[in-house]
């Protein structure tokens, strides 16, 4: 199959951590991904490890895409990380508005994503490949989806090249996101976003924190699981590989997994998507 695939790492914190992404990268490298993204704190809190991390990945072959946020940032100070990237050959973006850090109290002077887009573009020109998010069950923070429709449309007509989403499980909210911002001009790829089940718990606590939905019958059955490991495994990969197969079947243009720095269970949602 010639869906685009794509994987997302978090910078380690460890030298250990390190040793183990070089080995995930490797693995995961075999499936000819489009890119891989690295994630950046708040307020840029890992903006080091992001481009140490964005380093080792270019060096080994790949394609690297470290995330970006602009709140709490000046231009001055997003010109200079723009600077050392473009200086490293990276030409490709995530641009997100992102969290202040615990107790800042300054937004600095970008206050939206699309600032920060349509900054990039005017600094630094068409070269770059900028991705932005995407909410399909909409942003935890936004109470009327009108507007968060709205601020999406705003990241695309600053400049954004594609959009990838938050994580889901419903995948008629991905449908209807993708088909209410063509409706408002917006006609940028939207890549879903695509969480295996490393640890339901886990994703269960960020599920509720952002206001994504868990549907209750995959709820009930991974709590009725208890500490039975090969079955939660067995089960989640069966529901992961049934909404990709959805979305590549209703025209995804490619396939983004957050792979909280492990290969396994990604490879083998590769493998069984016969992609990559």
């Amino acid at each position: 199959m010639t869906v685009p695939i794509s994987f997302e790492f978090f910078p380690p914190n460890t030298p250990v951590g390190d040793e183990k992404l070089k080995t995930v990268v490797q693995e995961l490298g075999a499936l000819k991904p489009e890119f891989f993204s690295v994630t950046y704190g708040a307020g840029g809190s890992t903006r080091d490890k992001t481009l140490h991390t964005v380093r080792a990945i270019a060096a080994a072959g790949f394609e690297a895409a470290p995330h970006l946020s602009c709140v709490g940032s000046t231009r001055a100070g997003i010109a200079e990380i723009l600077d050392t990237y473009r200086a490293q050959h990276i030409h490709r973006l995530v641009a997100l508005r992102g969290d202040l850090p615990s107790g800042t109290a300054t937004a600095g002077e970008f206050r939206y994503a699309a600032e920060l887009v349509r900054f990039v573009r005017e600094t630094q020109g068409a070269d770059w490949h900028i991705e932005v998010a995407a909410y399909p069950e909409y942003h935890p923070e936004q109470r009327y989806s009108e507007r968060d429709l709205q601020h999406y449309v705003d990241k695309v007509k600053a400049g954004a090249s594609a959009a990838i989403t938050q994580f889901f499980f419903n995948p008629d909210a991905y449908f209807h996101f993708v088909d209410s911002t063509r409706k408002l001009g917006a006609d940028a790829p939207v890549v879903p976003g695509i969480m295996p089940f490393h640890n339901f718990a886990k994703i269960a606590q960020f599920a509720a924190r952002d206001g994504i939905e868990i549907p209750r019958w995959v709820a009930l059955k991974m709590e009725g699981y208890m500490d039975d490991a090969a079955s939660i495994r067995a089960f989640g990969l069966d529901v992961v590989t049934g909404l990709c197969e959805r979305l590549i079947a209703g025209g995804a243009p490619g396939i983004h997994f957050y792979t909280m720095n492990q290969s396994a269970l990604t490879l083998e949602l590769c493998r069984r998507l016969k992609v990559g």
